[in-house]
């Protein structure tokens, strides 16, 4: 019988210095996983997948941040100004697929009337009411340095006007604005929409009671 350790000689052959079973077991070396390269591909393809997954779906469900504008009825606000017998000019209706988006009263820091409006393609326009001349009206809202521009005739078609003839402006990056005297205050059609756009605004234009 062999010693431990010891070669053993089974049917002639030399088996050299062979440990049994037992003998490896007792040893306290954990056992070694043998990665093959085919297991390493499969698992980066896997986690690779498992990644893309993961970001498709944070894609998918992520909520979308870009503020959408809520629209606001500026007819109420009108009617509200109205009861407290001021005179504000408005439009009467929006062309479709506008909105309005803000309104302003009248306050002691802010001494004007204002119907903030987007297009159909999210192109600004305003209504600003104020006794203030066209100078502070411009640079107020639009620009402090505005070029005189092509200004707007009201056609006869449209009946009763706030006001007929309207003076343009236009500054360095792109806006336009129409001003016009009605009663002893400034109105001023302004925005980066187009010209004609502001065109349909003032025509739009009523001083006219909600609630006759």
């Amino acid at each position: 019988m062999s010693a431990p350790g010891c070669g053993a000689i089974v049917d002639g052959w030399d088996t050299g210095d062979v440990m049994s079973s037992e003998q490896t077991q007792s040893t306290g070396t954990p056992g070694r996983y043998q990665r093959s390269a085919a297991g390493l591909v499969v698992s980066l393809v896997v986690t690779v997948a498992a990644i893309g997954a993961l970001l498709y779906f944070m894609g998918a469900f992520r909520p979308d941040f870009e503020a959408k504008p809520t629209a606001v009825d500026y007819l109420d606000t009108v009617e509200a100004l109205q009861l407290s017998d001021q005179h504000p000019v408005y439009p009467a209706a929006l062309p479709d697929g506008w909105i309005a988006t803000s309104v302003t009263v009248p306050t002691e820091k802010e001494p004007f009337f204002m119907v903030g409006m987007l297009n159909d393609d999210d192109e600004f326009v305003a209504v600003r009411q104020e006794d203030a001349s066209f100078g502070a009206m411009l640079a107020g809202s639009v620009d402090e340095e505005t070029e005189p521009a092509d200004g707007y005739t009201v056609p006869a078609s449209v009946g009763r006007p706030v006001a007929r003839d309207w003076e343009g402006y236009t500054d360095a990056g792109g806006d336009t604005a129409y001003l016009a005297e009605v009663g002893d205050q400034t109105v001023m059609v302004f925005g980066s929409a187009p010209a004609k756009d502001l065109h349909a605004v003032i025509d739009a234009l009523t001083a006219a009671k909600i609630r006759p």
